[in-house]
């Protein structure tokens, strides 16, 4: 299974949890981290070569910390420029269709506080919902999501933990089979 990570860091140099991620992806075979800051620092987003790019992989992830309830600025650009009519949806939009869908996200805030009752009233699960409405369009399996709450208080052994269990994750072919 050919996997293709996302990474949308604004600052992916000073992170500590999605820079640790991505280095240890970038170690496993088959897994391409695609990291749209690095490559669309203006937000040009080159929407043809993207949508190329996704042909190839049978599972997508985006991976980014959760910013104001959603993802960074450029992960929502990019899927406004890629995920476009005719291509990710629509009557003849069905090149996503079949594919794996996962996200990958880190929160300052601790678990208790995404769900009813705590500091956010929402779960993450709430909240990505969008998310999992573009997997449902875009025809896409949508899988459950890898999160990594409470990154404030982080020690360097449970960071190095969470991305090993985030590349083993990943790459698990078995994730489908499972749902």
């Amino acid at each position: 299974m050919k996997t293709l990570v996302i990474t949308a860091h604004p600052n992916m140099s000073k992170s500590k949890v999605n820079k640790a991620w991505t280095n240890r992806l970038q170690q496993e075979e088959n897994v391409t981290v695609h990291d749209l800051y690095s490559l669309y620092p203006t937000f040009e987003i080159d929407a043809e070569k993207e949508q190329q790019q996704l042909l190839e992989y049978d599972r997508i992830v985006f991976q980014f910390p959760f910013y104001w309830y959603s993802s960074p600025a450029l992960l929502k650009q990019w899927q406004d420029s890629v995920l476009t009519y005719g291509f990710a949806y629509g009557s003849e939009g069905t090149r996503l269709h079949g594919k794996e869908f996962m996200l990958a996200i880190s929160s300052g805030g601790p678990a208790e506080a995404y769900q009813a009752g705590g500091y956010n009233h929402y779960s993450i699960s709430e909240l990505t919902k969008p998310f999992q409405a573009t997997a449902n369009l875009c025809g896409m399996h949508f899988l459950p999501s890898f999160l990594l709450q409470g990154m404030m208080t982080l020690t360097e052994e449970k960071l190095q933990e969470s991305a090993d269990a985030l590349a083993a994750y990943v790459t698990n072919s078995e994730l489908r089979r499972k749902r």
